[in-house]
């Protein structure tokens, strides 16, 4: 019980930091599922969710 006292703010940051990577990796397994180009229009021929692929109102590129 001695070693919980002593250690319980390096305990809480641990679980914080942990907790945080838990939710960062959740995240990228997430929009790893989504479907797109993932905002790099370069490597994706049919993206039209890019905003350098949209065209004005004139019809001239962005």
């Amino acid at each position: 019980m001695d070693w919980l006292a002593e250690n319980w703010g390096t305990i809480v940051v641990s679980l914080v930091l942990i907790a945080m990577v838990v939710a960062l990796v959740r995240v990228l397994i997430k929009d790893r599922k989504k479907p797109g180009c993932g905002g790099n229009c370069a490597s994706c021929g049919s993206c039209h969710s890019c905003p350098s692929s949209r065209k004005d109102s004139d019809g001239a590129d962005s």
